[in-house]
């Protein structure tokens, strides 16, 4: 007889990390209740850690998962039937008469768990929570570390998000198509929300969080999967992909954050690209352009570049107009001016930012760190060095991470104007 494979406690935590959204899932169908699935689920991964080293692997992990969870959770709440638990009546209720395979669970199971954490009666943090916890796994520990808060204080925001959406009545389904596109919308900005964080955290002491940036990629794949034929969601599988085909380059091996203009292209992931710029040419063959296909479009065109001179900054400007058609923002203003700066020069793109030309964007942007930065950086490039300090300053006073922090501060040491030493 074979020995046995030996699994460690890590083989068995990336089965968890693959598998728990899909059990989740699955058993929120069954028993019609967020908390009783968790618990379950729970439950089975922790029967695994004790059977799973001596047993070996399952054939079908998902499989076993989902049925040892079901039956764990009908034992539980038949224990508490007899007590007149009406909660624990009506999930035994709901669970009568649904048969759960041991094959891999239906995704329609986790699109319809996605599009319940993203229910627009949710506030966007509660969104992002519950979709971490529930579809990617991640406990409550990680995404209060994530969110900078501590553990009770998110086990309480979890608990009030899924307490509204029993008391609220949240259908647990797939929208219909009048709701599709506002849902969805959410869906993707929530995503999109959690692959920001952490490609850039928003405080602490590291730039990148990769287990949020790895996370929304997942949750970006499954999507693309489940939902194949919606270019929106193509286009922002693309864009996270080409965006974090570059992140090995965005920082030293010290932690010190790296600008485009200084990154070593030979460390970008040229497979993540390819991948990526597949998916922009697949959603460019759709021709139904939206926000993230044409940032998609814009990470393809850097890509495409040997160098930061060999890129194409006019396609990148024409691409930033047709963003700003379809839709505006101040944010999407400030990163057209960037790339105007390489076309037209640093003087046209400072007008732009501060409204020679126009509405500036100070009243909109005073609090955010990049245009500031933005503005200094222009500043520094036409040699006026006192006011691109003062810029600067600003700058690292709205910098709420310590890696962007002290590259400002190294960028305003290298000034030379008068106003222009670094403060202590």
């Amino acid at each position: 007889m074979p020995p046995v494979p030996t699994l460690s406690a890590t083989d068995i935590e990336r089965v968890f990390r693959a598998e728990y959204g899909r059990a989740v899932a699955v058993l929120v169908r069954v028993f019609g209740d967020i908390d009783v699935a968790e618990e379950a689920v729970q439950d089975a991964f922790a029967a695994a850690v004790q059977r799973w080293p001596s047993t070996g692997l399952p054939p079908s992990p998902a499989g076993w998962i989902v049925t040892t969870a079901r039956n764990r959770a009908i034992d539980r709440l038949r224990r508490e039937a007899t007590r007149d638990d009406r909660h624990a009546q009506a999930a035994l209720l709901h669970a009568s008469g649904e048969p759960v395979e041991e094959e891999d669970p239906v995704p329609d199971d986790r699109l319809r768990l996605i599009f319940t954490c993203c229910h627009p009666a949710l506030a966007t943090g509660a969104q992002i929570a519950l979709t971490l916890r529930l579809l990617g796994g991640l406990t409550t520990a990680e995404i209060a570390h994530a969110f900078l808060v501590p553990e009770p204080t998110m086990a309480q925001r979890l608990v009030r998000a899924k307490g509204k959406i029993r008391a609220a009545g949240i259908p647990y389904r797939l929208p219909s198509g009048a709701e599709l596109p506002e849902r969805l919308h959410a869906v993707l900005a929530v995503v999109y929300l959690i692959f920001n964080e952490g490609y850039t955290a928003s405080s602490g002491q590291r730039l990148v969080r990769e287990d949020l940036c790895a996370e929304a990629v997942r949750l970006g794949r499954l999507l693309a999967e489940l939902m194949p034929d919606e270019p929106e969601v193509l286009g922002l599988l693309a864009l996270m992909l080409l965006t974090e085909s570059r992140r090995a380059a965005r920082t030293t091996p010290g932690g010190d954050l790296v600008p485009l203009a200084d990154q070593d292209r030979g460390r970008w992931d040229r497979d993540l690209i390819a991948e990526g710029q597949a998916l922009v040419r697949r959603c460019l063959r759709r021709n139904q352009p939206g926000p993230y296909q044409l940032q998609a479009a814009i990470s393809a065109v850097h890509a495409d570049a040997p160098t930061v001179a060999g890129t194409d900054w006019r396609q990148i400007v024409a691409l930033y107009d047709q963003l700003t058609a379809l839709d505006p923002s101040p944010v999407v203003a400030l990163n057209r001016a960037v790339a105007v700066a390489e076309v037209d020069g640093p003087l046209a793109a400072l007008h732009l930012v501060d409204g020679v030309d126009g509405p500036g964007l100070a009243g909109a942007l005073g609090g955010y760190h990049v245009f500031h930065a933005v503005r200094a950086d222009l500043l520094r490039r036409l040699g006026r060095d006192a006011e691109a300090a003062t810029a600067y300053d600003a700058a690292i006073a709205h910098a709420g991470n310590a890696a962007e922090r002290d590259f400002l501060h190294r960028r305003r040491a290298e000034l030379s104007g008068p106003g222009a030493p670094s403060p202590p």
